[in-house]
């Protein structure tokens, strides 16, 4: 029996040893495909830094790219493949989209390396104006200005468009792709799991956003910043409610202090406006738990990305009137003015940044309507927990009288951007223009863009001239 018992250990230890070599190669594997899923799916190094404030405003991450982000390369070659979802010839510039010199992505879209690099949006997309002289000049860009050119929903619907065509396939997407770049065999393989994933995840927004079917198109220039968030974000019951609102500027916001925000004035603190914003266009709780902790940094490199942004957007200046003004004319309209404008939009006047009835103003209820008080409780409870709760949404009747710093380049004009321009607002509601063309950026020098329709002739083109000094 001893005999064989020692006779049976070899064999054992041999069985040991194989089941050893075996488990360590498992472990092995185990261990390579834990790196590769992370380095290729959740490596997550710094975003890109921008040394000044604008290119970070034009173009720095806002935490959209974790949970919204697209696959850089199967972004870049969507209007390639479907070229027949845009408005126009041009690729995403024809959705409005703008251009810097020397900036790979346009304004407005972020590319940020979460395992892949991915494009998320930013706030410059909606807050950044374009403006001509002239048809053949190229246009200036103005950081912060009303976007209203920019046409976000038609880039959603051009993606679910792309994504709901049979061609999305992944022999198609990698075909184009391989005309930009040669992929690594990492890299092909990741992405040949990635176009069916986007495809899903892209037509999912299609059922998320089918409510939109059933409201007017935003068009160029106009946007409903709030039902996407009352529905998703904070899962308020679906309702039959329109915000469309004109694109609004975030410039000199520091001058703003003391005013309430939004055309509705649904909230009065900047830091929860400029945090809110990022979370309706789709920044995780956890990137914004993450970018808090710096928010008291003060070097660049290290402070919050929403920080940044709101240091910028509260110290930069709307552009100077870039024509000649008529000095003499401009001094009469001032007195225009000082007597029938001020109390409401001038900084200094008495309503200037409150909400007025809209019983008064006799603007649309649409936006007002739309921002429930049970909406704003939602959003003050939806950081529960956190350091940055949120505590001053509200819901009100009224809109904001804003001040009219940089009035020459935000139309079309009033909240609804029903108005194309200063000298058509001047005009009694039932002379202005019922059609006009939105998203040409050509500026029209005579009739700019303002309240007084019951003034003079004379009155009403001397006060377009001091509009434009503002």
């Amino acid at each position: 029996m001893t005999e064989l018992i020692q006779q049976d250990a070899p064999a054992r230890s041999s069985r040991f040893r194989r089941f050893a070599v075996i488990a360590a190669a498992f472990g092995v594997l185990a261990l390579v495909g834990g790196v590769f899923t992370y380095d290729h799916f959740f490596r997550s190094p710094a975003p890109p830094y921008f040394a000044s404030d604008e290119d970070h405003f034009l173009f720095g991450s806002i935490g959209t790219e974790e949970t919204d982000g697209i696959p850089y390369w199967i972004w870049l070659v969507l209007p390639r493949i479907f070229p027949e979802y845009l408005p126009a010839p041009g690729g995403y510039a024809s959705l409005g989209m703008l251009s810097k010199d020397g900036h790979e992505m346009p304004i407005g879209l972020s590319k940020v390396t979460i395992g892949f690099e991915r494009v998320g949006i930013n706030c410059a997309i909606c807050h950044t104006a374009s403006y001509r002289l002239r048809a053949g000049d190229p246009p200036t860009i103005v950081p912060a200005g009303p976007a209203q050119q920019m046409a976000p929903q038609m880039y959603v619907r051009f993606l679910i468009a792309c994504a709901s065509d049979p061609r999305f396939t992944t022999g198609n997407i990698m075909a184009e792709i391989s005309k930009n770049v040669h992929l690594s065999a990492s890299d092909s393989m990741v992405y040949r799991m990635l176009v069916p994933f986007t495809r899903r995840a892209i037509l999912q927004l299609k059922d998320r956003d089918a409510w939109m079917s059933s409201r007017p198109d935003w068009g160029k220039g106009r946007i409903d910043p709030f039902n996407p968030v009352k529905f998703t974000t904070l899962r308020q019951p679906i309702d039959a409610t329109i915000g469309n609102s004109d694109m609004v500027p975030l410039w000199n916001l520091n001058a703003h202090a003391g005013f309430v925000y939004h055309w509705d004035g649904l909230n009065t603190d900047l830091r929860e406006v400029v945090m809110s914003s990022a979370i309706g266009d789709g920044a995780s709780m956890k990137w914004v738990d993450r970018d808090y902790t710096h928010w008291s940094d003060t070097d660049p490199h290290t402070m919050s990305s929403l920080r940044r942004i709101q240091n910028y957007i509260g110290a930069v200046k709307p552009p100077a009137y870039p024509l000649p003004v008529n000095a003499t004319l401009a001094a009469a309209g001032a007195a225009v003015f000082q007597g029938e404008c001020a109390s409401c939009h001038a900084f200094a006047g008495a309503r200037t940044g409150t909400l007025i009835d809209a019983s008064e103003v006799g603007t649309d209820p649409h936006r007002i309507a739309m921002w429930t008080a049970a909406s704003a409780a939602a959003y003050n409870a939806y950081g529960d927990g956190h350091v940055w709760k949120f505590s001053h949404f509200r819901s009100n009747k009224g809109y904001t009288s804003v001040p009219l710093d940089g009035i020459w380049l935000r139309a079309p004009y009033l909240h609804n951007g029903s108005v194309p321009s200063l000298a058509d607002l001047l005009e009694p509601a039932d002379q202005r223009p019922r059609l006009f063309w939105r998203g040409y950026d050509v500026f029209d020098g005579t009739r700019v863009g303002f309240d007084g329709t019951t003034l003079p002739a004379d009155q009403k083109r001397a006060l377009v001239e001091y509009l434009k000094t503002l």
